[in-house]
């Protein structure tokens, strides 16, 4: 019995599947109509689909044994073989489905250009969702080692990253066209500024101390003003001048860091009032730093992954552009606090394509015909 619409329903919400879905049903459609081309199929599996039936379809597919060429041809007997394996693991597989799919293939001869796509698609996916994770790590409040962690998670990305380029070698000058995603916004940046403050503070009355911390630059600070005055800070100590709050604070009027409208007696009560150590509020904001900067790193690899514009040469290329952010802070870090951050053995840089891998299309014999679309087609 037909369904009748409700004229209420608002079928508009429904996306309209990417084109790599029909990509997929073209490929599927191919090795449903001649099951030699899967020896032209390289580099994808059952998780490179996009869905669970296009999955579950291929890896049947795959674990069959293809039909002789003229049987095939003659009845659906392997067909009816794939639908029941491929129902094992997607259970709404039907044999309609698989009509559809050998009716809307154009060209078998091309599946291994349509699996090329399918790799070229679930490489997007990958990295996508390996930054999502690292942007989620950063912000994980229960992590006991949160650096340590974050860094093991960069890592993994660029394993990702890694892997992509050994299968879509970045190209010269192949950068993302995505303009870089902007910073995100800090969550706790009211516990940034006091630890902060407290650091301009101690470092203000222990002047001494700042040359033990030379690692701490004025980009790891989370507000302008607290970055301009640390710039004073070290200014005066490295000229060995008279280091208290009055001179630092003349140092910033030198330096125009009064001109946003800063109070100098403001100033002035937030470098007189120290407590703690320099070096630990100095790691503790370095840490900070070093967080941000992968969160960045990450939501930038995001934006260039969500492009669809962008080809899996220039994400590469982007993507391992963005993660040698990373390097600076991270060696910085591990100078500063001694403990060492996971690193993994870095792969060959690879700048440009190599001669292609992939066998050349098997050549059939006149004799062996590919099963055609109305015998195919039958309704197991």
């Amino acid at each position: 019995m037909p369904h009748n619409l409700d004229p209420d329903d608002d079928l508009g919400t429904i996306p309209a599947p990417p084109p790599v879905f029909h990509v997929e049903q073209a490929l599927l459609g191919a090795l449903l109509l001649d099951p030699r081309r899967l020896g032209d199929v390289t580099g994808i599996c059952a998780d490179s689909f996009s869905t669970a039936a296009h999955a579950g379809l291929f890896a049947a597919i795959n674990a069959l044994p293809p039909p002789d060429p003229d049987e095939h041809a003659r009845n659906i007997t392997w067909l009816n073989k794939v639908l029941a394996s491929g129902r094992e693991q997607a259970r709404g597989l039907t044999a309609a489905y698989l009509h559809a799919l050998i009716q809307v293939c154009p060209w078998p001869r091309h599946a291994a250009a349509y699996a090329r796509m399918v790799e070229a698609e679930h490489a997007r996916r990958r990295l996508r969702a390996a930054a999502e994770h690292l942007v989620q790590t950063v912000h994980d409040a229960s992590l006991p080692h949160p650096a340590q962690t974050v860094v093991a998670e960069a890592e993994a990305l660029a394993a990702v990253v890694d892997d992509i380029a050994s299968r879509f070698p970045p190209r010269v000058g192949a950068l993302p066209r995505t303009p870089a995603s902007p910073p995100a916004i800090v969550s706790d940046c009211t516990e940034a500024a006091e630890e902060e403050q407290l650091l301009l503070a101690t470092a203000t009355a222990h002047p001494a101390d700042v040359e033990s911390v030379r690692w701490l630059l004025p980009e790891d600070f989370t507000q302008p003003l607290h970055a301009g005055l640390w710039q004073c800070l070290t200014t005066l100590v490295r000229r060995h001048e008279p280091v208290d709050p009055v001179t630092v604070l003349w140092e910033a009027q030198q330096r125009g860091l009064l001109h946003d409208g800063s109070e100098p007696s403001d100033v002035l009560r937030l470098l007189a009032e120290p407590a703690g150590s320099v070096e630990h509020w100095s790691q503790r904001a370095l840490t900070r730093s070093l967080l941000t900067t992968v969160d960045h790193a990450a939501r930038r690899i995001q934006a260039y992954s969500d492009d669809p514009m962008d080809t899996p040469f220039q994400l590469v290329a982007g993507a391992r552009r963005t993660l040698a952010d990373i390097a600076a802070v991270r060696t910085r870090w591990q100078h500063a606090t001694g403990r060492p951050l996971p690193q993994r053995a870095r792969a060959a840089p690879t700048t440009r394509a190599g001669p292609s891998t992939r066998r050349a299309p098997v050549i059939s014999p006149p004799s062996a015909r590919p099963a055609t679309r109305a015998a195919a087609g039958r309704t197991p």
